[in-house]
């Protein structure tokens, strides 16, 4: 099924990107089973394409979630993310790759919250601390695929609600800050 407007928005946004456009192309090498480039790298490049930003700006890395919950070790999670570095050289950014079944074992001593266990990396980016965040773009035998469990609407309104499924208040209130000091026409809801 072709993509609906706003995935196409998206998708004409994320791909306007060169390194989302890498990340695209070359993470289905690594054949995970499932993984996502999330966060910033897509609702970021969103906003840069509704503020006719160059694409890019803005952006301090590209997340990349998958979920892998046979070896929940570091050594495994690592061994991915070495691969990874292999595959992206040209990078000008970090491309964060984490393993999404691994998340409730250091999560709460880094935001301060405990975490369930995610049960896959979709239902992790069903946690980011603004609706807005939750949005995800992969590349599976299925073809390109748009992930946003809340719609794109807010998204491409820049506009910014609170989710408060696991991030705290004050990460969602950090996020608005850093969001709105980058892109002053964001708008958002208080938590």
């Amino acid at each position: 099924m072709p993509p609906d407007r706003n995935e196409q928005a998206v998708l004409d946004a994320v791909f306007a990107d060169p390194v989302c456009a890498a990340v695209l192309d070359r993470f289905p090498s690594l054949g995970l089973q499932e993984w996502w480039l999330t966060a910033g790298a897509v609702f970021q490049n969103v906003w840069n394409a509704v503020e006719a930003r160059p694409p890019a700006y803005g952006i301090k890395d590209y997340d990349v979630f998958y979920y892998e919950n046979a070896d929940l070790s570091w050594e495994a999670e690592d061994a991915v993310i070495r691969a990874a570095v292999d595959l992206f050289p040209d990078a000008p950014r970090p491309i964060e790759v984490r393993n999404e079944a691994r998340v409730h074992l250091w999560y709460e001593e880094k935001f301060g919250a405990p975490c369930a266990p995610f049960i896959s990396a979709t239902d992790a980016i069903d946690a980011f601390a603004s609706t807005t965040c939750c949005v995800g773009v992969t590349r599976d035998d299925a073809g390109l695929r748009v992930y946003a469990p809340f719609g794109l609407e807010d998204v491409l309104a820049m506009h910014m609600r609170p989710h408060r499924r696991l991030a705290p208040r004050h990460v969602y209130e950090a996020k608005v800050s850093q969001y709105t000091a980058r892109w002053p026409s964001l708008t958002s809801e208080p938590w």
